[in-house]
């Protein structure tokens, strides 16, 4: 009868356990499973894309290929840039496919649509990709995390240089979706408190393939800079077409607000030489840099900008918050990401606030003329490095309802 009943009591105990780890959310399904969802065929393929997967494969294969005993599993998909796709990619994954956490989210209405998503179903997002403030701000959660940038960093970084060099006059041609009234938005507020005015702006459709007229009126503006709120491909055609009608010839400068080393390299030094622009990120920087820039470049042909080396630093920085926590249950996972230090080449030190935005060093850079270019992919002068208490908002003061 004893034998009988401590037989009982250990199965009770046994399956209680069981049952409390399937509740708490830890790998009872054995195994971890993370999405990058982001742009892998439109204007941002480059800028994210294929290369964002790449990275993540790389960080699960340097952290191990496993956590807490389980294989860890990356999955992809193309949203398109539309958010009701990416929604329902993210939906499907979470209820079929057992995705325990979403990463990259290139397009911020994408990023804001995932995450409100992933709050109800309490489960991970990092964005990379993705630029606007709001992620971390109005719009947080307690699982939204943001890693790579955003728009108040290009703001300081960019924006802020431009001011310095004189050009305290701007016109914005700015793409018509939340990542590109944010940008317009953050960098008009800091031009305006360092005494510069904004004397307009127009919006273009994403994924414009004629910027003449949008470029006719910021000419006709007669601001000093033009300030480009847009990104991949379209900053790249407006680039090329500002050219054809002379205007950095006449007087003008363009400020490219969210250029990346994948952006140039489609361009050319030709065309891009003098560009100032602000990364998160550049494989040329130091030792720590080179090493994953040669690594990636290895697998994917190309050097990383600051959204492949932020998604493997996001990728790696996960899994380290699972091994603490013990689990995948989000909850656990989401504390912990915000306890430990960013301890990587990318995050070097950074720090996890309250709303979930990375805070780490930024760099201010210019593009190299072509006869400075010593070998392939050296693009970039480092002109300055903006700390990442100065690149980001205060936490406190970012309008997210989660920090007190």
């Amino acid at each position: 009868m004893r034998k009988t009943f401590l037989a009982s009591l250990v199965l009770v105990l046994t399956s209680s356990t069981a049952f409390a780890q399937t509740a708490s959310g830890s790998p009872s399904d054995g195994k971890v499973k993370i999405g990058i969802l982001n742009d892998q065929s439109g204007v941002y393929a480059d800028f994210g894309g294929k290369s964002s997967v790449e990275a993540a494969k790389m960080a699960v294969e340097d952290f191990g290929g496993k956590v807490l005993g389980v294989p860890v599993e990356i999955v992809d998909a193309d949203h398109q840039n539309k958010p009701d796709v990416a929604s329902n990619i993210a939906r499907q994954w979470y209820d079929t496919q057992q995705v325990d956490a979403i990463m990259d989210l290139t397009t911020s209405s994408v990023g804001l649509a995932v995450q409100a998503l992933s709050k109800d179903k309490k489960r991970i997002t990092i964005n990379t990709g993705a630029a606007t403030t709001d992620l971390t701000g109005k719009a947080c959660t307690p699982y939204g995390f943001h890693w790579a940038y955003d728009t108040h960093a290009l703001a300081v970084g960019t924006g802020g240089a431009m001011v310095k060099q004189g050009g305290d006059s701007w016109y914005f041609l700015t793409a018509d979706y939340a990542f590109g009234y944010s940008l317009e938005q953050q960098t008009s507020d800091y031009v305006k408190a360092n005494g510069g005015t904004i004397l307009g702006s127009v919006r273009h459709p994403l994924s414009s393939q004629d910027f003449s007229s949008f470029l006719l009126q910021a000419q006709s503006s007669g601001a000093k800079v033009i300030g480009l709120a847009n990104a991949g491909l379209d900053t790249a055609n407006s680039i090329k077409q500002a050219a054809e009608f002379g205007i950095v010839q006449g007087g003008q400068k363009l400020a490219a607000l969210l250029f990346t080393l994948a952006e140039v390299h489609g361009l050319g030094l030709e065309a891009a030489q003098g560009l100032t622009l602000t990364e998160g990120y550049y494989w040329n920087l130091d030792d720590q840099s080179r090493a994953f820039g040669k690594k990636f470049f290895a697998k994917t042909q190309k050097m990383p900008n600051m959204v492949h080396a932020g998604t493997y630093s996001a990728v790696t920085h996960y899994l380290k918050a699972v091994e603490k926590a013990g689990t995948d249950d989000a909850d656990a996972v989401a504390k912990a990401m915000r306890e430990l230090p960013v301890d990587d080449f990318f995050g070097r030190g950074g720090t996890v606030g309250a709303n979930g935005r990375m805070i780490h060093d930024m760099y201010l850079l210019q593009v190299k003329k072509p006869d400075e270019s010593k070998e392939p992919w050296d693009y970039f002068n480092v002109l300055a490095t903006i700390p990442g208490k100065e690149a980001y908002l205060d936490p406190a003061k970012a309008g997210c309802e989660l920090v007190k």
